[in-house]
């Protein structure tokens, strides 16, 4: 049975310098995607030469952090690289922990993972890159909005790596927009966390804000493990929150099935 393929965000916190040479001098397995990432980074630098309300609005740091943001973006090109995996470093990242993964694992998770973004489009967790400030959901002229722009453009990649496969779709809203699903892939996985309430003095499931990247880094790490193309053997996810699978809640509408992890009452 062919291996799944697990879509990722990237993270808004990350790790700043690096120990390898510039992105365009590294051999990357993304690298179909390399015309279009230099067209994002003109677009970007252009972008960088703005006034500050303008940069502070599209980077989203806020006045203080512009500055800085800003020479990190414009030093993209000569700035030194660490693998993507060890780039991202928020909470996600944390809980995958790529470090503590077996030598079998670790190779899977270069394999079967890939990891959106708004200046690369979709990189593999091996692919070097440099340190950057740029958001999926950014509008850069003469591009507009970025997800809008990666999806045709990410479209030959994915259906290159998702055909005859699982998809393992965990990405949030603002990245899902890039993702053009291939008719080629054997279904796609969705996948929710939710809690058990009291609201107005009745019980209701609501999807979970605080947790949703701890559990999904958990998750990640699990489904590199079980090598899963589908809900069967969920039953022995464990996280610390204690979320665990229920499979009455699983629903399917066409290719896509949504899994439902809820914690505990």
């Amino acid at each position: 049975m062919a291996a799944p393929l697990i879509l990722i965000p990237p993270s808004e916190g990350k790790a700043s310098g690096g120990s390898r040479t510039p992105w365009e001098q590294r051999t990357r397995r993304t690298a179909l995607l390399d015309p279009a990432r230099r067209e994002v980074i003109a677009a970007l630098m252009n972008a960088m030469c703005g006034d500050l309300p303008a940069r502070t609005k599209l980077l989203g740091v806020g006045e203080a952090g512009t500055a800085e943001a800003t020479r990190t973006n414009l030093e993209i090109d000569a700035a030194l690289t660490r693998p993507a995996i060890e780039r991202y470093d928020g909470v996600l990242y944390g809980a995958l922990d790529h470090t503590t993964l077996g030598p079998t694992d670790r190779r899977r998770l270069n394999a079967q993972v890939l990891i959106f973004s708004g200046l690369w489009g979709a990189v593999a967790p091996d692919d070097p890159i440099p340190d950057y400030k740029c958001k999926m959901g950014a509008s850069l002229a003469p591009l507009g909005k970025l997800s809008t722009w990666w999806r045709p453009r990410l479209a030959e990649l994915l259906e290159e790596r998702s055909a005859g496969r699982v998809v393992w779709n965990l990405l949030p809203n603002e990245h899902d927009a890039a993702y053009a699903p291939s008719p080629d892939s054997r279904r796609e996985l969705r996948v929710r966390f939710l809690d058990d309430v009291h609201r107005n003095g009745a019980r209701e499931l609501v999807t979970v804000n605080h947790w949703n990247k701890l559990l999904k880094g958990s998750l990640v790490r699990h489904l590199l493990s079980t090598q899963l193309n589908g809900p069967d053997g969920l039953e022995e996810f464990t996280h610390p929150q204690g979320y665990v699978y229920r499979p009455e809640l699983t629903h399917t509408a066409g290719r896509v099935v949504t899994i439902s992890f809820v914690a505990p009452r």
